[in-house]
C-alpha cells in the first residue's frame, strides 16, 4: 500500500499545517546544497527562478536551444484562479469540486485543494512579472470559462498565454542566471538519474550539439519534462516532447502512476493526411462562443455548410447535455465528436476511409456581437487557423476533431511531490497528482506554476534539512550510470539489420495506442496491443538505423532513443488500461459504458491511483487507495 503523507484535519487547513510542519534551510546554509532541474517549461524555469531566489545552487537543462523554447510556449488558452472578478459564484471550493469531478473522482483531494487555493497568489506572481493578460475597458483582468465548469475563472492573453506566462517565468529565471544562483545548459537531454544508496544525486547528460556526455551531481534532482502523449506519434505536442527523462527514472525505482490515462483534446485541426505527424490545437476558449454541430443526414456532409438548413443541423453537445453544452469536459466532449463520427456524420478529409471533423460555428455570435468584437477575443486563433486550412473562420465554420493532447499519468510522488526514488522530485505534467481520470481546461499551466513557485521550494527544503550529503563525483556508481548510457547508445547506433527510421517505428506505435488506447478502448483489442508493440519492440532493436556519428549534432539518434522508451511505455499504457475494469473520465472502456455511453465507473473495486513498479523485464502494480472525506463520489452530470 502505497503512502501520500497527505496531512489530516480540515482541508482548508492542511497545507498551511503541512508548511510550518516542514524543516527549513537556514539562509547562510542554502549556497551549501546543489540542486539539478530537468526541463525549463512552467514548472521548471519557475522552481529555477525560485529556488535561485532563495540562494541554492541550481543546475538546470533543457533540450531547446534556450528555457523560453520550452512546450509551455504553445498553451494557448489559459490559466485558471479563483479570483471572482464576475462574481458569478466561484471559490476555492468550486474550483476544488469542479477539479475533482472533471477528473471523475480519480484525485487526491488534498493535492487538488492546495492547487485550488495557490491559484489566485499565481496570477498576481504574474502580474507582478507584468505578464500582459487580457484586460476589460475597467482595467480589471478578463476572464472566461472553460470546460466543465459554469463560472468564469480563465485569465489568458491576447497571443498565447502559455508563451505569455513563460516569459515571466524565464524572465525571473534569467535574473538568477545572471546572478550566479542558477547555472543552465542549453541543448543537452538528461539520459540517466545517477542513483547512490537509494537516492537520486545526478544525472547523465549529453550535448545535443557536441555529442558529448558528462555527468552532475547534486543533493537531489528535480524532473520537470513534461508528458508522453507523443507516445501516439500524431498528437498536440511540439515533436522534441518525450517520455525520456521520466522513463530512465521509472527504471531507477520510480512508480509510474495511472499511464493509462491520457486526454484526447476536442477542438484541434482535423489530419489532411495519413502521414501527418503534427496536429494543431486550437484552445479550448472557442468553445465559449463558437457552437459544434454536424449534419442530421450523412448525405449532407460533402455540402457547403453554408448550404445547410439550420432545421438539418445537429448542434449535439447543447442537445445532449444542455446544462453544460458546449463546455462540458474535454473527455466527454471528445467521445461525443467520435460517436457523431462514426455515425458517419463527419466532415472534411477522409482519413483511413472516415471523415474526422465537425463544425466549429461562430456564425450566431459574430451576428449577435459583430465582427470586431469576435476579432479582439479571437483574432489570432482565427488567423493562425486560415493559415493553417486556407480557409476563413469568419466565414465558414472551423473544422474541428479530437487528438492526444495532455497525460495526467506520470512519475507518482508524495504530497511533497517526491517520487518513490528518494531525492527524485517531479513536478507539472511530469507528475501525476492533480487531475485524475481528466483534467480542466487551464488547469495544467496551473499546476505547472503552482509546483515550481510554491509547493518544491517549501518541499524541496523539508528534504534537504532532514538528510546529509556526502561528495559523490568520484563514486563508482557515478562512472556505471555513464557506462550504461554509452552502451544503449551504441546498441541504437549499431542493430544487427539496419533498415528503418525511428519515424517509421513511432508510426506503427503511435497507430496501435491510438486504435486500441486512444478514445476508447476494450480487453480483446488491448491484449493483442501488448502483444503487437512487444513484436515491434523486438523488431525495433534488430532493425532501427541510426545514420552520422554519436560524437556530433544527430537529431535520429535523438529520436531512436525516444521510441525506444514510448515503445516500452505503450506495453505499460496497455497493461494499465487491461487492468482497470471500468470507466473513468478519458478512461472509456467498451465493457464499461452506460447505455447513453457514458463513463460507468467501479468505485468499490478501482477507487485507487495505480503504480506500477520496474522489476527487470516485468511491472509490478502498486495501489494508493483514494479516501474521500468532503465530497462524495457521484456519477457525473453535466447534463
Amino acid at each position: 500500500m502505497l503512502e501520500s503523507f497527505e496531512p489530516i484535519g480540515p482541508l482548508e487547513n492542511r497545507w498551511n499545517k503541512h508548511l510550518f510542519d516542514l524543516a527549513l534551510v537556514a539562509p547562510q546554509n542554502r549556497d551549501k546544497h546543489k540542486i539539478i532541474v530537468i526541463g525549463t517549461g512552467l514548472a521548471g524555469a519557475s522552481l529555477c527562478a525560485t529556488l535561485g531566489e532563495a540562494g541554492y545552487n541550481v543546475s538546470s537543462f533543457c533540450f531547446q536551444d534556450s528555457p523560453r523554447r520550452a512546450h509551455s510556449i504553445a498553451a494557448q488558452g489559459g490559466i485558471n484562479a479563483t479570483k471572482n472578478y464576475q462574481n458569478d459564484g466561484d471559490s476555492v471550493w468550486r474550483l476544488f469540486y469542479d477539479t475533482i469531478k472533471g477528473g471523475d473522482f480519480r484525485a487526491r483531494e488534498s493535492n487538488v485543494y492546495r492547487l485550488a487555493e495557490l491559484s489566485g497568489n499565481i496570477i498576481d506572481q504574474a502580474v507582478a512579472q507584468g505578464v500582459p493578460f487580457a484586460r476589460e475597458y475597467s482595467g480589471y483582468l478578463a476572464n472566461r470559462s472553460f470546460g466543465g465548469t459554469q463560472v468564469s475563472r480563465t485569465f489568458y492573453a491576447r497571443g498565447q498565454t502559455g508563451q505569455q506566462l513563460l516569459l515571466g517565468a524565464y524572465s525571473a529565471m534569467s535574473r538568477q542566471v545572471e546572478s550566479g544562483r542558477v547555472t543552465h545548459h542549453s541543448r543537452t537531454e538528461m539520459l540517466e538519474i545517477i542513483t547512490i544508496d537509494g537516492k537520486a544525486r545526478g544525472v547523465v547528460v549529453r550535448d545535443l550539439v557536441s555529442g558529448e556526455l558528462t555527468t552532475h551531481t547534486a543533493d537531489c534532482v528535480v524532473l520537470c519534462t513534461g508528458g508522453y502523449s507523443n507516445a501516439y506519434y500524431l498528437s498536440t505536442n511540439a515533436k522534441g516532447c518525450n517520455a525520456s527523462a521520466t522513463w530512465r527514472a521509472f527504471k531507477q525505482g520510480a512508480y509510474f502512476a495511472n499511464p493509462s490515462f491520457t486526454q484526447i483534446h476536442p477542438t484541434c485541426i482535423p489530419p489532411t493526411g495519413e502521414n501527418q505527424s503534427k496536429l494543431t490545437l486550437m484552445s479550448e476558449s472557442l468553445r465559449n462562443d463558437g457552437r459544434i454541430w454536424a449534419p442530421k443526414n450523412s448525405e449532407d456532409c460533402e455540402k457547403n455548410p453554408a448550404d445547410i438548413k439550420e432545421e438539418d443541423r445537429d448542434y449535439f453537445l447543447e442537445r445532449m447535455y444542455p446544462a453544460f453544452a458546449n463546455l462540458v469536459p474535454r473527455d466527454v466532449a471528445s467521445r461525443a465528436v467520435k460517436l457523431i463520427c462514426d455515425e458517419g456524420r463527419g466532415v472534411g478529409s477522409r482519413i483511413h476511409g472516415q471523415r474526422l471533423g465537425v463544425y466549429l460555428d461562430f456564425t450566431d455570435v459574430i451576428n449577435k456581437t459583430g465582427l470586431a468584437e469576435v476579432e479582439e477575443k479571437y483574432g489570432n486563433l482565427f488567423e493562425m487557423y486560415e493559415r493553417i486550412t486556407n480557409e476563413d473562420p469568419y466565414t465558414i465554420p472551423m473544422k474541428i476533431y479530437p487528438a492526444p493532447h495532455y497525460s495526467m499519468g506520470g512519475l507518482w510522488v508524495d504530497y511533497n511531490l517526491m517520487t518513490t526514488l528518494d531525492g527524485l522530485f517531479a513536478a507539472g505534467e511530469a507528475n501525476f497528482s492533480d487531475h485524475g481520470a481528466n483534467r480542466l481546461g487551464a488547469s495544467a499551466l496551473m499546476q505547472g506554476l503552482a509546483d515550481g513557485y510554491f509547493i518544491l521550494p517549501q518541499t524541496i527544503a523539508n528534504y534537504l534539512a532532514r538528510n546529509t550529503f556526502d561528495n559523490i563525483d568520484r563514486h563508482e556508481q557515478v562512472q556505471q550510470a555513464l557506462d550504461a548510457v554509452k552502451d544503449r547508445i551504441n546498441k541504437l547506433m549499431h542493430a544487427p539489420n539496419a533498415q528503418h527510421s525511428p519515424e517509421y517505428f513511432h508510426q506503427k506505435l503511435g497507430k496501435i495506442l491510438w486504435d486500441a488506447c486512444g478514445m476508447s478502448r476494450e480487453q480483446a483489442r488491448l491484449v493483442q496491443a501488448i502483444d503487437e508493440i512487444k513484436a515491434l519492440e523486438i523488431e525495433f532493436w534488430k532493425k532501427i538505423k541510426v545514420t552520422g556519428v554519436d560524437k556530433d549534432l544527430n537529431q535520429t539518434l535523438e529520436r531512436a532513443g525516444r521510441v525506444a522508451d514510448f515503445i516500452e511505455l505503450g506495453i505499460l499504457m496497455c497493461k494499465d488500461a487491461l487492468n482497470r475494469e471500468e470507466s473513468c473520465g478519458a478512461h472509456a472502456r467498451v465493457e464499461h459504458l452506460s447505455p447513453s455511453g457514458e463513463a460507468k465507473r467501479n468505485d468499490e473495486e478501482f477507487s485507487f491511483v495505480a503504480a506500477w513498479e520496474y522489476q527487470q523485464d516485468k511491472v509490478k502494480l502498486h495501489e494508493e487507495h483514494l479516501h474521500f472525506e468532503f465530497i462524495k463520489p457521484t456519477v457525473r452530470n453535466y447534463k
